[in-house]
């Protein structure tokens, strides 16, 4: 073989291994950011503030209409419950869903990007004034979309207002409702951003 095809060989071997290596870099890299990913939320597999908690509730069709700080059922009809590290990864996708937080109070901190609805978790059935402003509200919210993702939430697995948010949301046709158990107290507890609201005008 003549010196041109030496100086081929070479130069093809001299390029093999440039993408070797350049290959074995982005996969450092590539390992490095997944590793930092995860490292910021060690322990978000495990469940927080009780939102896995099996109280033996059974769970209602029916709006609760008192005593709303009390354990939750763990299920519930027309609307699937959601864990913090499914919330979390939900939270990933494109469109993201719609979150809604119908706690009360005042001066309030929730899961960022959040809706504050307060006292859309109350009511007497699902034929109440209630019920329509609700409609009309998921109806902006959504664009009219009734597929579109919609996660209602409160303080803590032991908040039925979210529960029977859920459940207006499902009456009214949404065919993909969630509820998130564990709330505010569980998302604080696996140390994701939560920011200020404001109560959204109806």
């Amino acid at each position: 073989m003549g010196r041109t095809g030496n100086n081929l060989i070479r130069q093809f071997i001299w390029l093999q291994l440039q993408l070797h290596q350049s290959v074995m870099s982005t996969k450092i890299i590539v390992s490095i950011l997944m590793f930092t990913i995860f490292s910021a939320f060690p322990s978000i597999a495990q469940p927080f503030a009780d939102e896995d908690r099996d109280w033996g509730i059974t769970p209602v069709q029916d709006i609760r209409q008192s005593l709303y700080s009390a354990p939750t059922p763990t299920n519930i009809p027309g609307a699937k419950p959601v864990s913090t590290r499914e919330l979390h990864d939900m939270l990933l996708l494109v469109p993201t869903p719609i979150l809604i937080d119908v706690a009360g109070g005042n001066d309030h901190e929730t899961v960022r990007g959040a809706v504050w609805l307060p006292g859309f978790g109350r009511g007497d059935h699902f034929f109440d004034p209630l019920q329509a402003r609700l409609a009309e509200i998921l109806r902006k919210l959504s664009s009219g979309d009734k597929a579109r993702p919609l996660v209602f939430f409160c303080v803590n697995a032991r908040c039925w207002l979210s529960y029977n948010a859920s459940l207006r949301a499902a009456s009214l046709g949404y065919s993909q409702v969630f509820w998130y158990r564990g709330g505010i107290a569980a998302w604080r507890e696996a140390g994701l951003p939560l920011a200020k609201v404001s109560a959204s005008a109806e």
